[in-house]
């Protein structure tokens, strides 16, 4: 399995990335469970998380007694994975051409990374070779209809060397229908919510992190978006 330039370049963004900061700048696990809650993860289904990083999502799912798998293109961040999930399959990969048989796994998580991929169309296609009929999806992404993004475009601060990207809602959707997914629900991220309820109390308000929490804001507005989505049209939750 090989990369391009432009992805080693990435990759080794992040593998200084990963190693000057740890997990200090992460959410916490608990705000992972949000999106295995969203994909009605079940025992002994096979999950596979791309873009897994440091493993958080992976971490959170040994809850579910699932059959847990990540790749990731930054070898520091396989490494430290790792070590903390003994028990998981966790290799480097390019998700472009990811490293497994057809119809292998039953549910997909990519959180914060799809924006990130030089070659998106590609990426999805693999991820729907290496899935079983009806499986489940959950994707985080960039949305680019932000004040936050509109500044960092504006000041020309945008993360060049990781690739940092955005799209807007209705790009992100005709995206994922023109590659063959079904969008089952589409939810603004949830963890600046939690995050704001415990603010707002003053920590005293307890934060249920499997439920998902309402926004008064548009969701065109979020500055990141969840999309839940399958690609056979006969399947329902």
């Amino acid at each position: 399995m090989t990369v391009s330039t432009r992805q080693q370049e990435i990759a080794n963004w992040f593998d200084k990335t990963y190693s000057r900061r740890g997990e200090w700048y992460l959410r916490p696990v608990k705000a992972y469970y949000i999106f295995l809650e969203l994909l009605k993860v079940k025992p002994e289904e096979k999950l596979l998380d791309i873009a897994c990083g440091l493993g958080r999502l992976l971490e959170a799912a040994t809850e579910y007694d699932c059959e847990l798998t990540g790749v990731d293109i930054s070898k520091v961040a396989i490494e430290k994975a790792q070590d903390k999930l003994p028990n998981a399959h966790i290799q480097w990969a390019n998700a472009e051409e990811l490293p497994f048989d057809d119809s292998k796994f039953d549910v997909i998580t990519c959180l914060g990374s799809l924006e990130r991929m030089l070659n998106l169309s590609r990426v999805l296609q693999e991820m729907k070779r290496v899935t079983t009929t009806n499986a489940r999806f959950c994707f985080l992404v960039r949305n680019e209809n932000t004040a936050t993004w509109n500044i960092k475009k504006t000041l020309g601060i945008q993360n060049e060397t990781g690739h940092q990207g955005a799209k807007s809602l209705q790009m992100w959707t005709n995206i994922f229908e023109d590659e063959g997914f079904e969008i089952v629900d589409i939810l603004p991220d949830q963890y600046p919510l939690q995050k704001r309820i415990l603010f707002k109390s003053l920590g005293l308000k307890k934060v249920d992190y499997r439920s998902v929490v309402k926004s008064d804001q548009p969701i065109e507005k979020a500055n990141e978006l969840i999309f839940i989505l399958f690609h056979q049209v006969f399947f329902r939750f």
